[in-house]
């Protein structure tokens, strides 16, 4: 279940006898996918300006150019935008640092263009067009290739937050497969690769460019992520060969400059994406994955191959990490980089090809996004567009201690409290489970602003299943939904009560996804939440087990199906505690969501109506597990607000 948090959501000088000029609007600059040339020269993003006036302002993304800038001192080199309606999908450098390529996409299911843009002549142009979705070019190691996942004669975007297709017709008789396919960079038809039968999720062209290593399954997409495979797919023929099927989730696989091993993040992960766990080895010739990092006190989300061997970054606690690693005697000491969150092409930061470079977009709850780039160890911020942004929140970072483990969480607030006044505080549970709530600069189009700004503090815990402290951590609430996670975020409020001024009669909870089942399951099973907003979830696993469309996720979490051991199925369903609920509760979900289908939302309403529970449902007409249509984002929003203003003030 994927991770979703809260969405992150001038005045006229009159002269004497003129007018003055109105105030500009304050312009955010949105930095995502950012990717550093082989030799560490030059860096790709995208970038957009995105006005930040007033709450409930502009709630989707603006369309965004690919902007490339020298890597030593952030000036703007090139720019390439050749279709004004689309959104751009990460880029991708040439070998040689001289061309990009791309791909775009109008946000539908219809057509996208793979596009080449070269430095040398400051143009771009589109080199093929698909019928369907597509996404993640990446140059063959001699240039002369591109590959591109591509699902052709798409049905729904890719994705399993993404709007479902119609349940229609015989069901399950026709699944999208996304598929490995290959371009000559000088032009020429798409030669679709992999087997027409099997969904692609990441793949990696193998360093002598004759084949590919992938993460793959047979069947539904959106479902089999987690029981895809370790692959090796021919470059020529599109063969499928098994490398390895460990019984883990995996993210970020990639092969040794020899040629010989092939290393990846694996673990217990909620949803693709969501990337968390150990670096694993496993021969490219097939075998048992090896464990580099067992029992690291700390959640890695991305590895690259460079060449001095394994260059990994991890969540550490509340801090991002690079940590090098020997594929033999495993990780050396960690560089900490900070509370940010940190965006690049592959995973967390890019290197360049001999490893000594890194680049990627950075920001934290009170410092808007820069680029950095430099030695890894020394990172220089080297863009300075949203210095002018102030903070708009206050942070503190809370950490407790519960039944042995060390939990950790963000409390955000007012920039200003009074002397002597008492706040109500808002509980936002993220999704996952295997996820973090982790520092995203909070603008003044937000609504946590909104809250801070209504004087309310947002709680935001990282409760065991989260990541952060390690595997064992991340585990610990496997076949527990509910149990030792819930005691955790109550034990955290009683923390967040410690430092902060917060009025405990006066307390709200708030989720999406796995963070909405836990909305459901806090007010069946606490009263201390006067109002609660729960969004996307889950309120009976037994009958959610035959309703979603993604129940492979569940067996790593539960232990077993729901047929095999409904017990604790049952434990874990809210409904189940229908009885013992009295909290206001706002209820919302996507139409047409395939991780948590509406009737889950209808049933807990149905339930709290039969309890004269205050309660309000909507369903969201065309959404999927991630709203997308901003209209809908903002009336959300405004639901949200005035809900708690009405029950916590």
């Amino acid at each position: 279940m994927k991770i979703r948090t809260l969405a992150v959501l001038g005045s006229v000088l009159l002269g004497a006898t003129v007018q003055a000029a109105p105030a500009q609007t304050p312009v955010l600059r949105d930095y995502r996918a950012v990717a550093l040339s082989g030799n560490g020269q030059r860096i790709a993003a995208i970038e957009a300006n995105n006005e930040v006036s007033q709450p409930g302002g502009q709630l989707q993304r603006p369309h965004g150019a690919i902007i490339v800038r020298d890597a030593a001192n952030g000036a703007i080199v090139q720019q390439f935008d050749p279709c004004a309606v689309c959104s751009y999908d990460k880029p991708s450098w040439s070998p040689d640092g001289k061309r990009l390529a791309f791909i775009g996409y109008d946000g539908k299911v219809g057509k996208a263009s793979v596009y080449l843009a070269s430095l040398e002549q400051g143009q771009s142009k589109e080199l093929l067009s698909v019928k369907g979705v597509a996404s993640t070019a990446r140059w063959s190691p001699d240039g002369k290739q591109l590959a591109l996942l591509a699902t052709v004669g798409a049905r729904k975007l890719a994705g399993a937050v993404e709007a479902g297709a119609r349940q229609v017709g015989e069901v399950g008789s026709e699944d999208d497969a996304q598929r490995i396919g290959v371009v000559p960079a000088a032009g020429g038809e798409l030669r679709l690769l992999s087997p027409a039968d099997t969904y692609v999720y990441e793949y990696n062209w193998t360093p002598d460019g004759r084949g590919f290593v992938a993460t793959s399954a047979q069947g539904n997409g959106d479902s089999n992520w987690w029981v895809a495979k370790l692959s090796h797919i021919d470059a020529t023929t599109g063969a499928l060969r098994v490398i390895a099927a460990p019984a883990m989730q995996m993210n970020a696989p990639s092969v040794s400059q020899d040629g010989k091993t092939v290393a990846f993040i694996g673990g217990l992960m909620s949803d693709f994406g969501s990337v968390g766990g150990d670096i694993y080895t496993v021969p490219l010739a097939g075998g048992t994955p090896r464990n580099l990092t067992p029992g690291y006190r700390g959640t890695f989300n991305g590895v690259v191959w460079r060449s001095n061997g394994l260059l990994a970054t991890a969540l550490i606690d509340s801090q991002l990490a690079v940590v090098p690693l020997d594929a033999q005697s495993g990780p050396a000491q960690p560089v900490l980089l900070g509370a940010i969150s940190s965006g690049a092409l592959d995973g967390r930061l890019s290197f360049s090809a001999d490893g000594k470079q890194a680049a990627a977009a950075q920001e934290d709850f009170i410092h808007a996004s820069y680029l950095v780039a430099g030695p890894w160890q020394q990172l220089k911020k080297i863009t300075h567009d949203n210095e002018q942004f102030a903070p708009q929140v206050s942070v503190q970072n809370v950490g407790w201690n519960n039944e042995g483990y060390k939990v950790q969480g963000w409390l955000l607030g007012p920039v200003k409290v009074e002397a002597g006044k008492q706040y109500p505080m808002i509980v936002n549970v993220h999704g996952g489970p295997g996820a973090a709530a982790s520092p995203r600069y909070v603008d003044a189009s937000s609504q946590i602003r909104e809250f801070a700004e209504k004087g309310y503090f947002v709680f935001l815990p990282n409760p065991r299943g989260s990541f952060g402290q390690g595997q064992a951590f991340t585990r610990a609430n496997m076949a527990d939904f509910g149990g030792g996670d819930w005691r955790d975020i109550l034990t955290g409020i009683d923390a967040a009560q410690k430092v902060a001024p917060i009025d405990g009669q006066r307390l709200g909870l708030i989720g999406h996804s796995y963070g909405g089942f836990m909305t459901m399951w806090g007010v069946t099973h606490s009263e201390r939440f006067k109002a609660a907003v729960a969004g996307a979830g889950v309120a009976n696993w037994i009958s959610y087990y035959g309703q979603n469309g993604i129940n492979q996720w569940m067996i790593p979490f539960f232990g077993a199906s729901a047929y095999d051991n409904p017990e604790v199925y049952r434990r874990a369903s809210p409904i189940e505690s229908i009885k013992a609920a009295k909290t206001p509760t706002l209820i919302y979900v996507g139409e047409r969501d395939v991780e948590t289908p509406a009737a889950q939302s209808l049933e807990f309403w149905h339930g709290l109506r039969a309890m004269g529970v205050p309660s309000s449902l909507f369903i969201y007409d065309g959404e999927g597990h991630a709203f997308r249509k901003p209209e809908h984002q903002r009336d959300l929003r405004q639901r949200t607000l005035a809900w708690f203003e009405r029950y916590l003030k």
